[in-house]
């Protein structure tokens, strides 16, 4: 995927992960962008370790599954870290 691809793939992925997520308020489209590509590393990473597989680079509805899944994990994790301080 191109740069472009993968802003677009982030900021769909973050979106859909934010709405599962449960955050209402309005966060912004970088904000998107950022938690899904980091997302999509994430869950790639899980996804590897579980299945052994590797995530194919391409836009399809797998690696859009796996993004939004690695996408809703940091979003729990980073809400949990920021509920104890």
């Amino acid at each position: 995927m191109g740069f472009l691809s993968w802003i677009i793939f982030g900021a769909l992925a973050g979106w859909a992960a934010s709405l599962i997520a449960g955050i209402h308020e309005r966060r912004g489209c970088l904000f998107n962008i950022i938690v899904g590509v980091v997302g999509a590393f994430l869950g790639g990473i899980i996804v590897q370790f579980v299945t052994g597989d590797t995530i194919n680079l391409a836009f399809n509805l797998r690696s859009f599954v796996v993004a939004v899944l690695g996408a809703v994990i940091l979003l729990v994790i980073t809400g949990a870290a920021r509920k104890g301080r």
